[in-house]
This record gives structure tokens, C-alpha cells and sequence, in this order.
């Protein structure tokens, strides 16, 4: 795992492009990381290493040091959030803030969308143009094969194979992992190859921007909530969303953890549990509104 402060640099960019938070936000949980980095460094511990305990001291060395009570729950929201990430983007198999008092703020279960909605969202984006056309097949693949964002940037024109309906994808620590194709981002990704694949080499990026160089995540993030913004989703679209919703539809669909854990390409069967809690609270959902006891 890379260290703490190229880490620090990579969860600024994952919540600035997926959480879409205000500029005072993002300082703020820059300013609280930075506190648990230099507490932990202080400690002689690697953020890996670092347990409920080590955390729950940080937390109560901040209160007595003065910190009122919704300043410590913001802290404690900025380190469940770098665990999230380390989770989900470096396959951390442990997640010591697992078990912490949940903040009033929220739970911990991610945000996806419904079968409908991302279907709402896929019809907002037209593709006439060959940008539109780009964004369009990005995410018609990320649904698809359950890319994460950062995956989707990277892949080389190479990765996919139109006749095998398959994609190579390099995910995080550089493993690779081959996911299938649906037929709609198949249909989408030929298209969006005659446009503008003759153009590229085998080594180019498939998605490239300015200068062949990626889309940056943030860059991709303003595309999303642009087009999210003209359709009747009341939720706050962000890109992990995407990847989340392909899990949880295969979940609801009866697809079994360990093909989802494979697809998604986590390291661990701990990651890819917490889509049961949220097919468990889909279910409950259902349970409290259908019921008649309930009514």
C-alpha cells in the first residue's frame, strides 16, 4: 500500500469527486485526517495497524483536549470515510471503525441507485456528439462490469474484446481481474471504437482527454452530477453509486457474494458483505411498507 501522504492525496480526490462536498467540507476533513496521521505517526502505528481501541483513544484525546462533541463526531465521520475508501479502493480487509457509536449524521451503508433510476439516469445522457458519446459508454461499462471510477479512466483500448464480451481491468496494487460485458455497453463500446478508436493505438487510453492523458475522477464527477441534475433522482448521484448499484442488482438478482466479490475485484469476502446489509434493509423496506400490521 502506498504511504500516508500519497494515500492523503488519493482520499482527497475520492471525496471530492464522490462525495461532492463544499470547499469548507473537504478542508475539513483534510484538516481532521491530517490530526489522526500525525496522532498515529506519534504513536508509531500504520494506519493498517490501527484498531478500534487506537481510535477511540484519538477520539477521546481530541474531547479532552477541548473539541466540542459535533467536532468529535465529525472526526470520527473523516476517519470511517478514510477506512471507506481504503476498503473499497485498496482492499483493506479490516475496518477498524466497523464497530465505533455511528454518528448522527448517518449510517454506513453506500448509496445506490434502483434498476429505474439508473435507467433515468443512462437515458440523460444523449450521445450525439463524440463527448457525449465517451461519458455515455463509460458508464454504460462501469454498470456493466461494476468499474470503479479510477478503472474506468485507466482502461487501454486494448482491455475490452468485443468478440469475447469480456474486459481486462487493472484495479488497485496493479491485479488484474476480467469482467463480462452486458450487450448494451458492448453495443455502446463499438460504437464509441468507430468513432474515435481508429484514432488510437493499443497502448492509448481508451477513454483519453486532453493530450491522451485520462479524464481526471473530478472532471468525471462534474460530467455525472451535470446530467443527474436533469432527471427526477432525488438522491445525490456520485460515481461510486454506479459500481454500487451493479453489486446490489446482482444481489437482488440472486447472483451469489463470491461471483460478485471476483467481479468487483475485492480482496476480501468481508468487502463485498456489506451489499447483503443493504439487501437486508431493502427487504426490511419492503417488510415496513407492504405489511399490513404496518399500515
Amino acid at each position: 500500500m502506498k504511504n500516508p501522504a500519497e494515500l492523503l492525496k488519493e482520499f482527497e480526490a475520492y471525496i471530492s469527486a464522490e462525495k461532492g462536498l463544499s470547499r469548507n467540507t473537504l478542508e475539513a476533513y483534510r484538516s481532521d485526517i491530517k490530526f489522526f496521521l500525525e496522532y498515529l505517526s506519534r504513536k508509531k502505528i500504520s494506519f493498517e495497524k490501527a484498531d478500534q481501541r487506537i481510535i477511540s483513544e484519538y477520539l477521546w484525546e481530541r474531547k479532552t483536549r477541548g473539541l466540542a462533541s459535533s467536532s468529535v463526531y465529525r472526526h470520527m465521520e473523516s476517519i470511517r470515510q478514510l477506512y471507506r475508501f481504503l476498503a473499497l479502493e485498496h482492499d483493506l480487509s479490516d475496518d477498524p471503525t466497523m464497530y465505533l457509536p455511528l454518528p448522527k449524521t448517518g449510517g454506513l451503508l453506500p448509496e445506490f441507485l434502483s434498476r429505474e433510476e439508473v435507467a433515468s439516469l443512462m437515458s440523460a445522457v444523449p450521445y450525439k456528439t463524440k463527448n457525449q458519446l465517451r461519458f455515455r459508454t463509460m458508464l454504460e461499462l462501469m454498470y456493466a462490469s461494476g468499474l470503479r471510477v479510477s478503472e474506468v479512466l485507466k482502461l487501454k483500448k486494448n482491455d475490452p474484446n468485443l468478440t469475447l464480451g469480456i474486459l481486462r481491468v487493472k484495479g488497485k496494487g496493479s491485479k488484474e481481474r476480467v469482467v463480462p460485458l452486458n450487450k448494451t455497453a458492448a453495443m455502446f463500446l463499438e460504437k464509441y471504437l468507430q468513432s474515435a478508436g481508429r484514432g488510437l493505438s493499443d497502448d492509448d487510453y481508451l477513454f483519453a482527454g486532453a493530450r491522451g492523458k485520462p479524464l481526471s475522477r473530478v472532471a468525471f464527477w462534474k460530467r455525472l452530477k451535470k446530467y443527474a441534475k436533469t432527471t427526477e433522482i432525488s438522491k445525490n448521484v456520485k460515481p461510486h453509486a454506479i459500481r454500487h448499484s451493479f453489486a446490489s442488482h446482482l444481489l437482488e438478482g440472486g447472483a451469489d457474494l463470491r461471483s460478485i466479490q471476483e467481479m468487483l475485484g475485492h480482496a476480501s469476502i468481508s468487502t463485498t458483505q456489506i451489499y447483503t446489509h443493504i439487501d437486508r434493509k431493502r427487504l426490511k423496506d419492503i417488510h415496513d411498507k407492504f405489511h399490513p400490521r404496518n399500515r
